[in-house]
């Protein structure tokens, strides 16, 4: 049986793909990397990871997920910066769930040369 596909849309199996990153044992290397592996965490329900790569400076306290919520698809819609030359950069996606889609630009920075998350503007 085949190893399915990582949850972010890329080909690789999850573990391949953002289970290094959710592990711990990679970094993610560029905005878009990290954009896919948060979604990949929003689906598995893994708010360490989300919280451990949100901005110090706007990272709430807590999180709480909802465990009902079936995540079933990510779009990179498009990115500007955010690869191993710049400091910041944006990611534009729509990630559909059941029953509807969230359509965002979110903004990432590097804190000591890790991508984290920074805030986001909801999109039409």
């Amino acid at each position: 049986m085949p190893t399915p596909s990582c949850p972010c849309g890329r080909s690789e199996p999850y573990e391949q793909c953002c289970g290094r990153f959710h592990a711990g044992t990679a970094a993610a290397p560029t905005a878009e990397a990290l954009m896919r592996s948060r979604y990949c965490a929003f689906v598995r329900g893994d708010a360490g990871y989300l919280l451990r790569t949100w901005h110090p400076r706007t990272r709430p306290a807590r999180l709480d997920l909802d465990p009902g919520m079936r995540w079933t698809g990510l779009e990179i819609l498009d990115t500007a910066d955010g690869s191993a030359f710049h400091a910041t950069g944006t990611v534009t996606f729509r990630a559909s769930y059941r029953g509807g889609s969230l359509h965002e630009r979110s903004r990432f920075e590097r804190v000591d040369g890790a991508w984290v998350y920074v805030d986001g503007e909801f999109l039409d």
